[in-house]
């Protein structure tokens, strides 16, 4: 364990760089030159330049640290002392019993002998990595690699093949916590989201939420029920043909030019319905083009404020209520009864801002700051804040 690694003087941090990429020492005293084993894992504290984290900035440029040094660590986390009132609640509760001298406080779940045994048990598993693990873990780091070169955001640090080195090293260890003799794709999935949690990313230039596709869905379904409709009326008051009349030509109203070959056809213009008469008239559907939604571009700040509200609602009706997660149109009504008196009684606004909602929580759901929860009692998805969801974690366009 290394405190206040922001500190070490930059030969200190460059004497390290063999033992955590190579994992040996080199000593060379009195003529003497020896390689040693080095296999201690590096657990590093260090504070922001400037007392505090400032989130528009890369983690290289809070901390005082080199980008080589960097590379060569596994996993970083960032805690920044944000205001919740969950966790302060926690936090000063905690503390107060602490003092009282309250078993309940000073009691762990465990003893430190039961832990010790249970990482000299872990230790000496050497699992192996799977056929299916790998192309996971393959498939993850292409991912890694990809956004990386996409460039939406700034990262703390360049993904390269030392990052899929710490995949397999996370995938293993997590192999070993379960005592088992294989390193499965579970495994390299749980390496993948620490790794992808740990890359900081910097939004600077806004949060962009995707159009929510359930309003698609229903406006096709209103649209195709309109065009049914309307060929029901069409059919119902044509006139019958003239008895010992010969059927007319079919005769193509989209367009005057002769039939289109089989494979000419296959290629044809979906944006419009060929449409046939026997002698009557006839009305030509059209099948409704594909709209183009504008993107919805919110600000980091006002897209972490409507994640703090919405994540809260959902933990407090965990912690407090002890339900387990609330269906997607109570968290909308729930937000909009909160806030009444900003966003009014116009039908307009509520619907505006129930839209904009669904688009923030499909994106919420995208970064895993909330997940769905089974349940085979309810047609609609019900949400609950992810077990590992923390206010710092990542909100960046992956």
């Amino acid at each position: 364990c290394i405190d206040e690694f922001d500190k070490m003087e930059s030969q200190d941090q460059v004497a390290i760089h063999e033992a955590m990429e190579q994992q040996t020492i080199s000593i060379t005293k009195a003529g003497i030159q020896a390689n040693l084993n080095a296999r201690t894992s590096i657990l590093a504290a260090a504070n922001p330049k400037h007392g505090r984290y400032d989130r528009t900035k890369t983690l290289k440029a809070n901390v005082d640290m080199t980008a080589p040094i960097m590379s060569r660590f596994d996993l970083f986390f960032v805690v920044v002392d944000d205001c919740d009132e969950l966790v302060d609640r926690s936090v000063a509760a905690h503390i107060v019993d602490s003092h009282r001298g309250l078993r309940a406080a000073l009691d762990a779940p465990f003893t430190l002998t039961q832990l010790q045994a249970y990482v000299r048990a872990a230790k000496r598993y050497a699992p192996r990595v799977t056929d299916a693990a790998r192309r996971r873990l393959v498939a993850c780091y292409r991912a890694l690699r990809q956004n990386d070169v996409v460039g939406r955001g700034k990262t703390a640090y360049r993904i390269t093949v030392r990052q899929l080195e710490s995949l397999i090293r996370l995938a293993e260890a997590h192999a070993r916590l379960h005592f088992r003799d294989t390193v499965d794709v579970e495994d390299a999935a749980e390496a993948f989201r620490l790794l992808k949690k740990s890359i900081i990313s910097v939004e600077t230039e806004g949060v962009v939420l995707e159009h929510d596709d359930d309003e698609d869905e229903m406006e096709a379904l209103a649209q195709q029920a309109r065009d049914d409709a309307l060929l029901a009326s069409d059919r119902e008051n044509r006139p019958p043909p003239p008895e010992n009349e010969p059927p007319a030509k079919r005769t193509r109203l989209s367009s005057s030019k002769p039939p289109p070959d089989d494979d000419d056809a296959a290629a044809a213009d979906d944006d419009e319905a060929d449409a046939f008469f026997d002698g009557s008239p006839a009305k030509v559907v059209k099948k409704p083009k594909k709209r183009h939604h504008k993107r919805v571009k919110l600000s980091y700040e006002d897209y972490k404020r409507y994640e703090h509200d919405l994540t809260l609602r959902l933990r407090k009706r965990a912690d407090l209520d002890g339900v387990a997660g609330l269906a997607r149109s109570e968290l909308i009504d729930a937000y909009l009864l909160a806030h009444r008196a900003t966003i009014g009684d116009d039908p307009d606004k509520i619907a505006e801002h129930t839209k904009l909602l669904k688009q923030i929580i499909k994106r919420l759901l995208k970064d895993e700051a909330i997940i769905v929860v089974p349940d085979d009692s309810s047609t609609e998805q019900i949400l609950a804040v992810h077990p590992n969801y923390t206010p710092l974690d990542d909100t960046s366009a992956m």
